[in-house]
Order: structure tokens, then sequence, then C-alpha cells
């Protein structure tokens, strides 16, 4: 867990301060909702995996929780060392996915 923070508190320094965001980076864009789906089903794939390893709840919930985030944080570092910009709105929207993922595997696994 304490590797999930490291990696998403570390990141602020690559990213560029909020008024230096692209006029294309909006809130609402197709690109917001891949990355929503995405964490959405990353979540939800890796809580199926590690409850059929033989996990508890618990466990799964927080271990594929730390994937979606690891997933979403690496993405954006990715684009930021490729010479694109680091998006908190990208970050917000997988962020997003990975906690509707979980309540909807939460919904699902009791």
């Amino acid at each position: 867990m304490r590797f999930g923070f490291v990696l998403l508190f570390g990141s602020f320094q690559f990213g560029a301060p909020p008024e230096r965001a692209p006029e294309g980076d909006r809130w609402f864009a197709r690109d917001k909702a891949y990355h929503f789906a995405a964490s959405a089903l990353i979540q939800a794939v890796g809580h199926g995996v590690m409850r059929g390893s033989g996990n508890d709840y618990r466990t799964s919930s927080r271990t594929a929780g730390l994937a979606t985030l690891t997933v979403g944080v690496s993405k954006e570092l990715y684009d930021r060392a490729d010479g694109r910009y680091f998006s908190w709105k990208d970050l917000t929207a997988d962020v997003a996915g990975g906690v509707n993922g979980a309540v909807l595997v939460r919904l699902v696994d009791r």
C-alpha cells in the first residue's frame, strides 16, 4: 500500500502546474471515458483474480486498488516522459473508475 502512495505523491513533481494544461484537456472528453473504463476493468479483474487465488475480500480489494493506481500513475508518467502533458484530469478519471469498479465488485462479491 505504501508503494501506491509513493507513486501517487511522488508524481506531483512531474506534473505541470494546472495553468499550463493544454486546451484540449477537458474534464468530459473521450480520453477520460477510456481512463474511467480501463480503471474500472483493472479493478474488477484484479479483484477477481485475487479472489480466485484464495485471498480474502479485503486483501483482494486493496491489491486490485494498488494495481489500478499503479497503472494510472504509470500511464501519466509515461506521457510526461514522452513529451506529453501529465494530466491530473486523466488521473482523476482513473481514480473515479477504480472506485466505481470497487463498488460494483462489492455489490457482486458479498
